[in-house]
């Protein structure tokens, strides 16, 4: 018997081999942490095993065109993380309804803790909101198969499918054991019917059509391998997700024993399952990261069979409702659980493990950063407005950290525009400054640059190109010249479709060009109406250092406005300034001393 071929794969990338073994055809997304690496294996392989792989400008277009591609018969999968599908959810509220012909999955990854993200919303309830069906892996190896399984159950339910991994799954790796790839792909045609056009007469039939799957699901959920139960007394213990790996490893580390329901399928709940392992227990505790999904699922399950089974979990707060689980927390959980029963004999000897705090570390732009020079040049130039300046989702978010203290509002991407929108309408005479990203503009703030035009909003729009996705990975966007594959592809010229929204006063600017900056800052807030800077210079971490900065210690007024203005961590010092070895030669420093003691020399000089 041949020995199944294993290969160590991070979370993602597990993924990603899963929909390629599924046989997918279309893969769309849009860069979120910490989803990016699916998008990203799949576009690498997307040549060599023959799908369509495509970047979106947001998550709303990528599903579309996914479910576009399903309406024919193909197998599609979209990825993105949890605030994206706020984005995507207008489709994928009647995409429920109208359903699918080939597979449609979407991995959506949640960020519990939140480690890169604006919140902590939970996909499940996402998923019982729009009452389709989710799977939570809790490892690699599982991340790979629920990716061939969601497919499978996409096309035999004819609805789409969630994946929803979380961090730790996305980012663990595992040795996975592989599956076969696809001999042949589903065959591709869109058949004409009046069941794809969702007018109000068939919302309603489809509504009662879904309400009627959910039973179906709930049945189909009960037999699937990815949940199981393991009997081990009277009292029980049903977790979710990548926690059933923090529960299997406190128990193990405490001694205890317990009754163990592990769900795989956390909406909806695989009732028959679930009912059958309540009936042999006589109180169990639900432990799941971020919203009670399935403890509310399992109370209302007991309360409809009238089953004296005692539920603990969220509701009595014994477990968290906010930020991510671990070993160190399910032990102290499980502490207080099992604590009133005996549990104490089988834990003698063993205490409950606690790691050493991490040190903290303030996230940084990072040296030579354009944005750096953005913001310390518009802050210069405007400090005798009392602007308001509002933020985006990206890299310059850091913006906000001191020193340069140069973000006011931060809310959601592309909401710098429409925020500083509508602060101009109720504090007129004020400077409102919008920044975002590149990436961000094509994503949703083009929309909010047409909105301020056709309302002749009085604000300033600065645009900070570094050429790429750079928070999520460097990946492409329409203003490249590339797509996802690494083809060349048709460069949206950001001016230009600038000019195109009707901006009348529009100034392009080299980001580390301080008098440049200020300048155009001074010209912009005085316009009447919207106004547009684009700030150009592409990501440090893209560009090949040159030469590098030294201070002249003779020239030097130890005045240290360089270390305390701009926040780089290239300087510091406290009373004599050193530039490190981090210096990549922007030469913003350089402009902002006052006594030119800073100088420009060959890399191999310092």
């Amino acid at each position: 018997m041949a020995v199944a071929e294993k290969m160590l794969l991070m979370g993602n990338e597990a993924i990603a081999r899963g929909a390629v073994e599924a046989g997918v055809q279309v893969v769309t997304g849009y860069p979120g942490t910490p989803s990016s690496e699916v998008f990203g294996t799949l576009a690498h392989f997307a040549k060599e095993y023959g799908y369509y792989a495509e970047w979106s400008v947001n998550e709303k277009v990528a599903l579309e065109v996914a479910a576009g591609a399903a309406y024919a018969g193909a197998r599609a999968l979209v990825t993105m993380k949890q605030v994206g599908l706020n984005v995507a959810a207008d489709p994928l509220m009647t995409l429920a309804y109208i359903g699918v012909k080939g597979g449609l999955v979407l991995v959506v990854a949640d960020d519990p803790g939140p480690h890169s993200s604006q919140n902590e919303q939970d996909t499940r309830k996402f998923a019982q909101f729009a009452k389709l069906p989710v799977l939570d892996p809790s490892t690699p190896q599982e991340a790979k198969d629920m990716t061939v399984a969601a497919f499978e159950l996409s096309e035999q339910l004819g609805l789409p499918v969630i994946l929803r991994p979380t961090t730790r799954t996305c980012h663990v790796c595992q040795d996975v054991t592989l599956g076969p790839l696809p001999l042949t792909r589903n065959e591709c045609r869109f058949d004409k019917n009046p069941g794809w056009v969702i007018l109000p007469g068939l919302a309603y039939k489809k509504h009662i059509w879904l309400n009627q799957k959910q039973k179906e699901i709930s049945r189909l959920f009960s037999s699937m391998h990815f949940n199981r139960a393991e009997i081990k007394g009277k009292t029980g213990i049903i977790t979710s997700g990548v926690s059933y790996n923090y529960v299997v490893e406190a128990l193990e580390m405490q001694g205890w024993e317990a009754s163990l329901l592990k769900i795989g399928t956390p909406y909806p709940l695989p009732e028959d399952l679930a009912l059958e392992f309540l009936s042999q227990v006589e109180r169990v505790l639900v432990v799941e990261e971020q919203e009670p999904v399935v403890e509310d699922q399992v109370i209302h399950l007991a309360w409809r069979h009238n089953l004296p089974v005692g539920v603990a979990g969220k509701h009595n707060g014994l477990v968290p409702r906010e930020g991510e689980l671990d070993v160190d927390k399910v032990t102290a959980i499980l502490h207080k659980y099992f604590g009133f029963v005996g549990m104490e004999q089988a834990a003698a000897g063993n205490t409950v493990r606690r790691a050493p705090d991490l040190p903290l570390r303030t996230p940084v732009l990072c040296a030579g950063c354009p944005h750096r020079a953005v913001f310390y040049g518009f802050k210069e130039a405007l400090k005798d407005y009392d602007p308001v300046f509002t933020g985006d989702i990206g890299c310059y978010t850091l913006g906000v950290i001191p020193p340069l203290n140069a973000l006011d509002t931060c809310l959601c991407m592309g909401a710098s525009v429409t925020i500083a929108s509508g602060l101009s309408r109720v504090e007129q005479g004020r400077k409102h400054v919008a920044f975002l990203g590149d990436s961000t503009f094509f994503h949703t703030g083009v929309a909010g640059l047409i909105n301020a035009v056709y309302n002749r909003a009085d604000i300033t729009l600065v645009i900070l190109d570094n050429g790429t996705t750079a928070m999520t990975g460097h990946q492409p966007h329409p203003g490249i010249g590339r797509n996802a594959t690494g083809d060349p592809a048709r460069r949206i010229d950001i001016a230009g479709l600038v000019k195109g929204c009707g901006v009348d006063y529009i100034r392009q600017v080299d980001a580390y060009n301080l008098q440049e900056v200020m300048q155009a800052a001074r010209e912009a807030v005085q316009y009447e109406g919207p106004s547009v800077v684009i700030a150009r210079r592409e990501c440090v971490a893209l560009v090949k250092p040159g030469a590098r900065y030294r201070v002249n210690t003779g020239a030097c007024i130890e005045c240290m406005l360089c270390v305390k203005n701009l926040g780089c961590p290239a300087l510091s010092g406290e009373e004599k300034v050193v530039i490190s070895e981090k210096c990549t030669g922007c030469g913003v420093c350089a402009q902002v001393c006052p006594a030119d003691a800073i100088e420009e020399v060959s890399r191999h000089e310092v």
